[in-house]
């Protein structure tokens, strides 16, 4: 057999075995390289803002406005973690205790500043803004990655899609994901420590010692 035939082959599967490491190193540095346990892969939030420009005067919202009001909330689904407020420009405010009377039937509160919106409030009227905030996570889930092999050490590209959204998903306010709920500054310290005072008086159970049973009657 002549000698280069022989080596054909051999330079073929040298060849093949280069390329074919070549194309897994390349694959390998295209994931990101994240080395430690902190998800890359974190929830994102956006609020949203609807606007209804409603008419008002002097004395706020009149009877049919605040019926076309409550059908707006409904239609939103007003709910909890939205956020309410108005721009009342024509009559100083004159609306807002109008629409806080139709905002409290689903228990939510008017903000005391309205966000800035497009367009400029109509005369005569208020235009009442309901911030809406959602969260959710980017690029979830991920399975680009197609083998648990890695040659870097890091974390697969999907690690964290799972745990944070199911948090994006199940948080009641979207608010918390940023900042949590402050307190109301309200002491409650007394309240919580009457069932530590209540424990630390109770005797002891076996104080009076233990009681006497008989089992010839089974017990009773």
């Amino acid at each position: 057999m002549s000698p280069s035939l022989t080596r054909t082959p051999r330079r073929l599967l040298a060849g093949a075995i280069t390329l074919s490491l070549g194309l897994a190193l390349s694959a390998c540095g295209t994931m990101p390289a994240n080395h430690s346990l902190e998800s890359v892969r974190q929830p994102v939030v956006a609020r949203t803002n609807y606007t209804l420009d409603v008419q008002s005067g002097p004395d706020g919202l009149s009877i049919p406005e605040q019926r076309r009001l409550a059908g707006w909330f409904e239609a939103m689904d007003l709910r909890y973690g939205d956020r309410i407020a108005i721009d009342d420009p024509s009559y100083g405010g004159a609306a807002r205790a109008s629409v806080e009377a139709v905002a409290a039937r689903y228990g939510l509160l008017v903000s005391d500043t309205a966000p800035v919106t497009p367009g400029a409030v109509p005369s005569g009227a208020a235009r009442v803004v309901v911030t809406r905030t959602t969260a959710s996570v980017p690029g979830c889930p991920d399975w680009s990655m197609k083998s648990d092999f890695s040659m870097n050490n890091a974390t697969s590209p999907g690690y964290g899609c799972a745990i944070n959204g199911n948090l994006a998903s199940m948080v009641a306010d979207p608010e918390h994901l940023i900042h949590g709920e402050k307190g109301t500054g309200e002491t409650t310290v007394l309240t919580s420590s009457k069932a530590i005072d209540s424990y630390r008086q109770a005797k002891p159970t076996g104080e009076q010692g233990l009681k006497q049973t008989s089992t010839e009657n089974g017990g009773k």
